[in-house]
C-alpha cells in the first residue's frame, strides 16, 4: 500500500474528545436496556466463517483523519464487501448514538478503552471472534491485558500512549521531570504553562503527584488533588486540550501537559519541541474497535477488524497520524528516522504498560465531573 503523510492537524478532533467524561452517563445506559443480561458473558451469535462477504456491507464510524482516505476501497479489494464510514468528534457523540436504543447503523465503532467497557457492561457488543480475526496474533502481548477488557473479549485495541508533559526545550533552565513542574512552576514560566480540561485528564498531574490511582474514587484523595489543581490553577496559561502545540510554537507557552501523539505535531514543526513521561508516572489510554451486537453483518465487521491489523495498514496510522500501535508487526514497518524525529514512538510496549490503564468508573465518574467543573470555576 502506498504511504501518503496525512497532515497531522487533521486529527485535532479526536484527541480532544477522548477524555470529555469517563461515561456518557448511568440514564443514557439504562435506556439502551443494560442491566442485569449486561456484560461480557452473554453467548457468541453464530457466525459463518465462509460467509460470502461480496453480500454484506457495513458501515464503521471513527474519528477523522484515523484512518486511510482509500479504507474503503482496500476493504472491498481485500474482502468483497462494501463499506462506509462516518464521523464522531467525541466519544459521547458516538456513545449517545450506539446508547439511543433501536438500531445505531453502525456495525464497527472506534471507541476510547472504557467506553467500550461500559457499551459491554450494557450489553451492546459482540464478543470477539477470535477465529475470524487471526491477525489478533500480531498483538504485542501487553495489549491483550489492558485493565478495561482483558484477554481482548470485546475488544481490539488500535493505538495507545500515554499522557507527560510537551514542552520548548530551548526556553526552560532544564527539562521537567515531575508533575509539579507544570502544578508549581518556575515563577519564570507563570502564565506559560497549559494543562488538559477533559476530566480525567485535568485530574491526572494532581493524581500522580500526589501518589494516587489514575482511576481512585475515594473522596479524600479527590479533596486533595482538588486543592491541588485549584491552586494549580493560578499558574495557568489556560486549559487547552486542541491547540496547545500551536501554543508551544509560537513561544507562548513553555510547557503543557500534553498526550503524547498530539506533542508530535508540534514537534513535526519545531523539533525544540519535547515529550517527557514525569517521574511519577502516568496512564496508559487506548483506543479501541469494537463490533455492534445488533450489526447484521457481522462476518464482514470482523473482516474489517481484521484488515485494520495488516501491518501496511496499522503501520499508516504510526506514520501519518504519529501514535504508537499495539501491533508487533507494523512496528517493524515504522522508519527508524521517523522514530528519531519523534522519540516517544520508539517506546517498548513494557514501557507503555508501566502507565496506569484507564477504566470505567460507572456512577463514580460523575465525582470527575464534579471535580472538573470546581476546578475550572474556581
Amino acid at each position: 500500500m502506498a504511504r501518503t503523510r496525512t497532515p497531522a492537524r487533521r486529527t485535532l478532533a479526536r484527541r480532544a474528545a477522548i477524555g470529555a467524561g469517563t461515561l456518557i452517563g448511568a440514564a443514557a445506559l439504562a435506556a439502551c436496556g443494560g442491566g442485569e443480561e449486561a456484560g461480557g458473558g452473554a453467548e457468541a451469535s453464530d457466525l459463518d466463517a465462509s460467509a460470502d462477504l461480496s453480500k454484506q456491507s457495513i458501515t464503521v464510524s471513527n474519528w477523522s483523519g484515523y484512518m486511510a482516505d482509500d479504507i474503503a476501497e482496500q476493504f472491498q479489494a481485500a474482502t468483497g464487501a462494501t463499506m462506509k464510514s462516518t464521523e464522531h468528534a467525541t466519544n459521547e457523540e458516538v456513545m449517545a448514538k450506539l446508547t439511543a436504543g433501536g438500531d445505531s447503523g453502525i456495525d464497527v465503532a472506534f471507541v476510547s478503552g472504557q467506553y467500550a467497557q461500559a457499551l459491554n457492561e450494557a450489553g451492546l457488543l459482540e464478543p470477539i471472534h477470535a477465529d475470524l480475526v487471526p491477525n489478533l496474533t500480531n498483538l504485542y502481548p501487553q495489549a491483550t491485558q489492558l485493565a478495561y477488557d482483558e484477554g481482548n473479549e470485546y475488544s481490539v485495541p488500535y493505538t495507545w500512549g500515554t499522557t507527560g508533559i510537551c514542552y520548548r526545550s530551548d526556553l526552560v533552565s532544564e527539562a521537567p521531570t515531575s508533575w509539579n513542574d507544570i502544578l508549581d512552576p518556575d515563577p519564570a514560566y507563570d502564565g506559560k504553562v497549559t494543562m488538559l480540561s477533559t476530566e480525567r485528564w485535568l485530574a491526572l498531574p494532581a493524581q500522580k503527584a500526589l501518589g494516587y490511582s489514575v482511576n481512585t474514587t475515594d473522596d479524600g484523595e479527590i479533596a486533595e488533588m482538588e486543592k491541588k489543581l485549584v491552586e494549580a490553577k493560578k499558574h495557568l496559561l489556560g486549559y487547552d486540550d486542541t491547540t496547545f502545540y500551536e501554543k508551544l510554537i509560537s513561544g507562548e507557552a513553555v510547557m503543557a501537559e500534553a498526550w503524547d501523539g498530539w506533542c508530535g505535531y508540534g514537534t513535526a514543526e519545531n523539533p525544540d519541541i519535547k515529550f517527557v513521561v514525569p517521574d511519577e508516572g502516568s496512564d496508559l489510554w487506548a483506543d479501541t474497535m469494537v463490533v455492534l451486537k445488533d450489526s447484521e453483518d457481522k462476518e464482514a465487521a470482523f473482516a474489517f477488524v481484521n484488515m485494520m491489523l495488516e501491518p501496511e495498514v496499522h503501520a499508516w496510522v504510526t506514520e501519518n497520524v504519529y501514535y504508537n500501535v499495539p501491533n508487533e508487526k507494523a512496528e517493524a514497518l515504522v522508519p527508524a528516522e521517523l522514530k528519531q524525529q519523534f522519540p516517544q514512538l520508539d517506546v517498548t510496549p513494557d514501557q507503555l504498560a508501566e502507565g496506569e490503564s484507564l477504566v470505567d468508573l460507572g456512577q463514580d465518574s460523575t465525582k470527575y465531573t464534579d471535580l472538573t467543573t470546581d476546578v475550572t470555576a474556581s
